[in-house]
């Protein structure tokens, strides 16, 4: 009765194919297959003894059983290394991910630090138009003085790149030394209360920039030691990144100012 109600009941349109077409697997490989005593009788029509066949069946399905295990040996070989090597390009990815964001903030540091350095930069030109003020009140002779002062003013707010900065920094340390200079020779400058003001204000801004300066290079040494270091370098060399460079700002000697 189950086995008429199965047939009976109706398969779907749409999975008649399939179903079809796996039937006819199913046949032929039944129609291709053999059982033991039709090799047995095959094998007595060549004089074979049947113990022979049977010996034979068994070493051929142990072959056949392990060739399968080999295969799933490989199959699962694979899918490990495969988990493995996804594994490892995972981590890979993570480390880069974590190396590029670790030099991009050594990087945004050293900019943060150049960004304070350069304020006081800008507080030390800003003082310049005060020494001429204060020069031209008492020495209105010394033009030569006066001009020096302009000048590297000048050249500084000229300047872009940390090197062109430094490089009017010196002339700014010139005009400012050749100040004082004069100013050591001239004992009514020295007593008058806007050169004193001046001088603490320039005082307390030349230890403020010499800190800046300081913070500024250590943070460009880290970058630097951060960028270069195997195997940070293979990062670097992907992406990009540039080292730093360090801000030396030397004084030279002073130009002689001729006296009138």
């Amino acid at each position: 009765m189950n086995t008429m109600n199965n047939q009976e009941k109706r398969i779907p349109e749409e999975i008649a194919p399939e179903v079809l077409e796996l039937a006819s697997r199913y046949y032929a490989n039944h129609t291709q297959s053999y059982s033991a005593s039709e090799l047995v009788a095959a094998a007595e029509e060549v004089d074979i003894p049947a113990e022979f066949i049977q010996q034979a069946i068994r070493d051929v399905q142990v072959r056949h059983k392990q060739q399968l295990e080999e295969q799933n040996h490989l199959k699962h070989l694979r899918q490990r290394l495969l988990f493995f090597g996804a594994g490892i390009v995972t981590a890979l990815a993570i480390w880069t991910s974590w190396t590029y964001n670790s030099i991009q903030s050594s990087s945004i540091r050293t900019e943060a630090a150049w960004a304070q350095v350069e304020n006081q930069l800008q507080r030390r030109a800003d003082l310049i138009p005060n020494l001429v003020n204060v020069t031209q009140a008492y020495a209105k002779q010394e033009k030569e003085l006066v001009s020096l002062l302009v000048r590297s003013r000048e050249a500084y707010l000229q300047a872009v790149t940390p090197n062109e900065k430094a490089a009017a920094t010196v002339q700014i340390n010139q005009a400012i030394n050749g100040f004082r200079n004069y100013a050591a020779a001239n004992p009514q400058l020295q007593s008058s209360q806007m050169f004193i003001n001046l001088q603490y204000e320039l005082a307390g801004t030349e230890n403020r920039l010499a800190v800046e300066r300081m913070r500024y290079n250590q943070a460009v040494q880290a970058h630097n030691q951060k960028i270069y270091s195997f195997p940070n370098s293979l990062v670097t060399n992907i992406f990009g990144f540039q080292k730093k460079e360090f801000f030396q700002a030397t004084n030279t000697d002073v130009p002689k100012i001729p006296r009138e």
